[in-house]
């Protein structure tokens, strides 16, 4: 272990990366932590290397003997996932607030200082840095616009529960939180939402790009993908949590649509089609607990149409039914459109059959939906405010249109 010099002042932001195999990514990780407009004085690198057999160690020592960053070493015997790391370096932090950088990925120059002015401004617990996927994707749904105190439950701060994010360490301490390590995959939206939930309000910096998400080439992020099951018990655990945290109502049914969709429904994907029959009731008898316990009608109209017939096959047990849904997603086909009784429907298979299991109103259209390029909007949807901004963007179209047209000769 490699100590840092002694400070007797708490810097701002203790950075914690846990490194298995990481190089030649390092490099550019802890540079970008280096060139933070912060200021080294006000930072402090805790970097836990996991067993690393690269050279990975050996250069994050390198790194502390000459950087002006205050900076811990800790080497440890292999884990087996991020969560063992974390928490290492959780357990050494000393700073206001932590944030936890995987060793493959890199800051923009100026997240940490901006993301502690929103942190200290607003007063919340939790601060979001708009993060841009490096030859991977990155949801983007959250980023559209930079908020002091955002609303959980209704906007898209949910569907981002990745660690990458500034947390108060106060609030870590006085609730005792840390990362499952019994949990071998989703253990940071487990430690996230907590956070989310339990502590004072959650910022978003969306108008500066603070993290930089990168694919690696050889594919050897530090988490373990490992089998589905392991799916599940993330599954689970996240609807414990929420379940425990939130009441039953629309607030617990707009968070539950989080593991419904992010978690829960790739495992009844096309993907089935190819597994075997022992696996795909294996999946159905490992859903079923978890459909009893927390699906409710009203988190299905928040979905579209093919997830919601698709978990409600699952909750049904109808795996027959669902192998047909699947195959019909599978081969890119595009429902019809029928409308009855002024509501909007997806013709997906078996529908207007009239099963108990899949009744016409499991086919509604109930949110926004694209199929095959074409937007599909549940009819009178939203409130009067969304209906009147739908109408002028309409209008706005209509009227672009017109002035565009070539005009008649004037005689």
């Amino acid at each position: 272990m490699a100590d840092m010099p002694r400070k007797n002042h708490e810097p701002d932001v203790s950075v914690i990366i846990g490194a298995y195999d990481a190089m030649p990514y390092l490099v550019r990780c802890l540079e970008s932590v280096e060139a933070q407009t912060i200021g080294a004085g006000r930072l402090e690198i805790i970097a836990v290397d996991d067993g690393s057999t690269d050279g990975t160690g050996e250069y994050l020592e390198e790194f502390a003997a000459r950087t002006a960053v205050p900076t811990r070493v800790v080497r440890q015997a292999n884990s087996g996932g991020p969560s063992g790391p974390r928490n290492v370096g959780l357990g050494l932090a000393r700073g206001r607030y932590v944030f936890f950088l995987d060793a493959d990925d890199y800051f923009g120059e100026e997240a940490l200082e901006r993301m502690v002015a929103m942190g200290d401004r607003a007063g919340t617990d939790v601060v979001l840095g708009k993060i841009v996927g490096v030859n991977r994707g990155a949801a983007k749904s959250m980023w559209k616009e930079t908020v002091e105190r955002a609303d959980l439950y209704s906007s898209n701060i949910k569907f981002t529960l990745s660690a990458q994010k500034l947390f108060r360490r106060d609030l870590l301490v006085r609730l005792g939180m840390s990362f499952d390590e019994t949990l071998k995959t989703g253990e940071d939206a487990l430690f996230t939402m907590e956070a989310y939930l339990r502590g004072n309000g959650v910022s978003v910096v969306a108008d500066y790009t603070c993290y930089y998400l990168v694919g690696r080439e050889d594919r050897n992020q530090m988490t373990k993908k490992g089998n589905y099951t392991r799916r599940f018990d993330s599954a689970r655990a996240l609807m414990k949590l929420i379940a425990d945290q939130v009441p039953a109502g629309p607030r617990r049914d707009a968070l539950m649509v989080r593991p419904f969709v992010i978690t829960l429904l790739p495992q009844f994907g096309p993907g089935l089609l190819k597994q075997s029959d022992a696996v795909r009731q294996r999946k159905m008898a490992l859903a079923a607990p978890l459909m009893e316990a927390y699906w409710t009608p009203e988190i299905g109209r928040r979905l579209k149409v093919h997830e919601r017939l698709r978990l409600a096959c699952v909750a049904e047990g109808r795996l027959d039914l669902l192998l047909d849904i699947v195959s019909f997603l599978r081969a890119k086909e595009e429902p019809a459109t029928v409308r009855r009784d002024n509501r909007l429907h997806l013709a997906y298979p078996h529908f207007g059959e009239g099963s108990s299991v899949l009744p016409e109103r499991a086919y509604e259209v109930t949110v926004t939906e694209w199929i095959g390029g074409r937007r599909i909007d549940p009819p009178h949807s939203g409130s009067p405010v969304s209906l009147a901004r739908r109408v002028i963007r309409k209008a706005r179209r209509t009227l672009l249109s017109a002035l565009r047209a070539p005009r008649a000769h004037r005689v």
